[in-house]
């Protein structure tokens, strides 16, 4: 049986790279998706924008390129053609989400999740 991290690792560069592919066909990186996210779910100004994804640092080169392609106007708002890519990234990242946990009961995912907030408790308590 391989131990915990060698799992939690094999399962992140799968779960990096699996992103990544269904990001690709729009030409999107994890960040964009992100941030293209936020301004969907109504963040409207960058300080909005940073605050929802301040783990990342500043998110302006995102939007900036969020902008030069069409998706979000200058109100901060999405445009037409970013509220259609949204829904197409957001229905492959849905079907992605899916994907993941296949097979993995309610129950068996619950305590996954409660598992791993444990060892990083534990981890963080030193």
């Amino acid at each position: 049986m391989k131990p915990l991290g060698w799992w939690l690792r094999h399962v992140h560069e799968l779960l990096e790279t699996s992103m990544a592919q269904a990001l690709d066909a729009e030409s999107l990186t994890r960040r964009q998706w992100q941030v293209l996210n936020t301004i969907a779910l109504g963040a409207r100004t960058q300080a909005e924008i940073d605050v929802v994804m301040a783990p990342f640092g500043s998110t302006s080169a995102q939007v900036a390129d969020l902008r030069e392609r069409g998706w979000v106007a200058e109100t901060g708002e999405l445009t037409g053609e970013g509220r259609e890519v949204h829904a197409r990234v957001e229905a492959r990242v849905k079907a992605f989400r899916t994907a993941v946990t296949d097979g993995v009961s309610d129950d068996d995912y619950r305590t996954t999740i409660r598992t791993l907030e444990r060892c990083a408790a534990n981890l963080e308590a030193g």
